[in-house]
Formats: C-alpha cells, sequence, structure tokens
C-alpha cells in the first residue's frame, strides 16, 4: 500500500488525501495517516515543483565528472559544490571520478564559468564534461 501511495504522489505530488484514497481504496484519514508515517520515517523527503529548464533561461544541461586529488577531504569538497548553484544533482560514483554532477546553466559561457570554478575547489584534481545535446526523459516516475 505504502509503494502505491509513494508512486501515486511522484506523479503528482499535488493529489489530495481524498484523490488518493479513491486510488487505492483506503479512506481518507487512513491514507492521511499513512502519508504522515511515511514523511516522519525519512521516506518521502519533500514536495516540489517540477519546471521547464529552457522556460527559465537554463538552456544548458551538463554532466561533470569530478576526479579528486589523492589527499582530499570529501566534507569540504562536498560543502564546496554545494553552494554552487549551478549544480543541481551530486552523486558520489564509484570508478575513476569520485561524483558526477548534472549542472545547469544559461548558456556555454556559463558551463565554462562553473567548470572554472569546480577546477578550483580544493581537492579537484581535474574534470571531465559531457554537454546534453538533447533530453530523451527525465526524473521517471515509474
Amino acid at each position: 500500500m505504502d509503494r502505491q501511495l509513494i508512486g501515486l504522489l511522484r506523479a503528482n505530488g499535488r493529489a489530495s488525501y481524498a484523490e488518493l484514497a479513491r486510488q487505492v481504496g483506503l479512506s481518507s484519514p487512513a491514507v492521511h495517516e499513512r502519508v504522515g508515517k511515511l514523511e516522519s520515517a525519512g521516506v518521502i523527503t519533500g514536495y516540489q515543483a517540477v519546471i521547464d529548464p529552457p522556460s527559465v533561461g537554463l538552456d544548458v544541461t551538463a554532466l561533470i565528472g569530478v576526479i579528486e586529488s589523492d589527499s582530499v577531504d570529501d566534507t569540504g569538497l562536498e560543502e564546496a559544490m554545494r553552494a554552487m548553484p549551478e549544480i543541481e544533482d551530486c552523486w558520489r560514483v564509484a570508478g575513476s571520478e569520485g561524483y558526477v554532477l548534472k549542472v545547469r546553466v544559461t548558456d556555454i559561457p556559463a558551463l565554462e564559468a562553473a567548470i572554472s570554478a569546480l577546477n578550483r575547489i580544493r581537492g579537484v584534481a581535474r574534470t571531465q564534461t559531457t554537454v546534453v545535446l538533447s533530453t530523451k526523459w527525465e526524473g521517471r516516475h515509474g
């Protein structure tokens, strides 16, 4: 039941408890209680509006691999990356790169500036950038 509720909320985070109740066959108060428990347990961590990046001027998306220097302080590196608003997502990964970042910026000069800023962070040995040409799908909900 919880998985079904999570799936419905991922598809429509604005669904009412009554609407969710109809879809899963429970009462509205029962759905309210279950969703509250999922939130309290940290399973549901928040709700957000999903926007179309180009409609707000973010026309360039890139994936940037961060190769760390040998003696790196992960905490300081992560805090510095978190402070960069261009970085939308950050994943710690296995392999030659320590992190992969999803960056959204207005244009190529802004991407170049973000890459330069990343390379100046203590602990970053170098970066490897892949520019996204087009998005076929993103944020799959099922």
